[in-house]
């Protein structure tokens, strides 16, 4: 058995679980919050036997052999590096850091201490996708890339009443880059590598966070649009165009309806069965079995992606303007 200590008690944590559950030799043990009456009660109800509200005694504590972090984006690397440091293997959800120097420094660390380090970006492992990098050589040279993700979010109905959340929070690394942006991001890099150049143009709420963006990448034959959106909603597909074909992605961090569609208005289904009730199950699958096989790095979502992305973030947001906190302790 792996045995899981979780960091964080929201909604996102509560779906770890779930799809966790569903993985061979999955255990969840050790529950941290910084509150012990949230971290009990968080225990109780998932039938965690430990509870923690320091970090490094949870690190130190021997009950757990790998760490979900799952708490503000500003407090994931001194939390990952921490956990490493004591032999812990993470999991840690995306964005993997605040900034690039963050990014290098966990990556470094995890060397430093032969323990597995993965961002837990979950659609690169759904088989969807999978099936796009597939047929990705059935459509002709790709020339565009265009992924959309708004999303209104409900925590903006109380930014609107003067109430700022943790969502439009600068000094927790948050707002539509790092929270959104990273799901149009992530295939694109996957898939391509990295741009030649990037351009951004972004929305900056008063409270200092991009409440939406758009970037541009240009790459050695195609360009790459993405934009997103916490403030507005789509409901848009995203495409892959090539010259032959267009691969049509339903939702850019879903890949539950995929399909090509031809020139002459033909298509063809590739999407196929995958568990959209627990999309987290392949990515915690993948992250065990490294685990238990000795590696120290996914071959999908791996060190040099995850650097990849963050730099991709870094650049817009710092054409766009925004600056976090962490960023100026660099």
């Amino acid at each position: 058995m792996v045995r899981f200590g979780v960091i964080g008690t929201n909604w996102i944590t509560e779906s770890f679980i779930a799809a966790g559950r569903k993985v061979k030799d999955f255990e969840l043990t050790a529950v941290y919050s910084r509150k012990l009456e949230k971290a009990e009660e968080f225990a109780s109800k998932h039938k965690a036997v430990h509870t923690f509200t320091d970090i490094e005694q949870m690190a130190k504590s021997k009950e757990i052999d790998a760490a979900y972090i799952a708490s503000p984006n500003a407090l994931h690397a001194e939390q990952a590096k921490i956990l490493m440091q004591h032999g812990v293997h993470v999991l840690c959800e995306k964005p993997l850091a605040s900034n690039v120097a963050e990014v290098k420094d966990l990556i470094e660390t995890a060397k430093q201490h032969d323990v597995l380090l993965m961002e837990a970006m979950k659609s690169t492992f759904l088989p969807n996708f999978q099936e796009v990098k597939k047929h990705l050589g059935k459509i002709g040279t790709v020339r565009r890339y265009v992924a959309q993700l708004c999303q209104y979010s409900s925590r903006y109905d109380a930014y609107r009443q003067g109430t700022i959340l943790n969502a439009f929070n600068p000094e927790l690394s948050n707002g539509a880059t790092m929270d959104i942006g990273i799901y149009c991001l992530y295939p694109l890099a996957a898939l391509f590598g990295k741009p030649k150049e990037i351009k951004a143009s972004g929305t900056l709420l008063e409270s200092g966070v991009d409440g939406q963006a758009t970037i541009t990448l240009t790459y050695e034959e195609m360009e790459a649009v993405v934009y997103y959106s916490k403030i507005t909603s789509s409901t848009l597909p995203s495409e892959i165009q090539g010259e032959d074909a267009t691969i049509m992605i339903d939702h850019i961090g879903h890949f539950e309806d995929v399909k090509i569609q031809y020139h002459d208005s033909t298509e063809k289904i590739i999407s196929g069965p995958q568990d959209n009730d627990h999309r987290m199950f392949y990515e915690i699958e993948e992250f065990v079995n490294l685990i238990q096989s000795g590696k120290r790095e996914s071959s999908i979502n791996t060190h040099e992606l995850a650097l990849t992305v963050a730099e991709i973030m870094e650049k817009a947001r710092i054409q766009f303007g925004l600056i976090y906190p962490a960023d100026r302790l660099q």
